[in-house]
């Protein structure tokens, strides 16, 4: 498979979100730019053949870190290491730009991201409980190498 990875839009990311069974309501492209609103960010995204298929963004935080705050990739694409290489392209854009760490937050219910994480030298930093559920929003956070 022929992938492209590079710098989207929010229409890219909309389109993408809008093919995940896993988000119960769409996300509204205005909630995402005035979350970005002077921060400094980056949204990659994943193509196949010129359609967007995966995404990674965040945005920075105080302190000199980088919050990875959304990611999705279409289901008949998992598996086929496109959430970890957007991942790797991250945290190596994160690095360049000289952040000292990456806060990441998942959930239980999304088990393949957890291991990503785990696999890529996050630690687990938190966990609190969704509405008395069984599900926890988990907390990561991953120090980075001076540049």
């Amino acid at each position: 498979m022929n992938l492209e990875y590079k710098v989207g839009s929010i229409d890219d990311l909309l389109a993408i979100e809008n093919q995940i069974p896993e988000f119960a309501t769409p996300r509204k492209g205005e909630e995402v730019v005035d979350k970005l609103q002077d921060k400094q960010h980056l949204l990659l995204v994943a193509y196949a053949q010129g359609k967007p298929v995966g995404y990674k963004l965040g945005h920075e935080l105080p302190n000199n870190e980088f919050y990875s705050w959304l990611g999705a990739v279409i289901p008949e694409y998992r598996g086929k290491g496109i959430a970890k290489q957007l991942l790797v392209m991250q945290e190596t854009w994160c690095k360049a730009q000289g952040y000292s760490a990456i806060r990441v937050k998942s959930r239980n219910l999304f088990k393949n991201m957890l291991l990503m994480l785990i696999s890529r030298d996050y630690q687990i930093v938190k966990c609190e409980q969704i509405n008395g559920s069984s599900d926890c929003k988990i907390h990561f956070y991953k120090q980075l190498p001076k540049a």
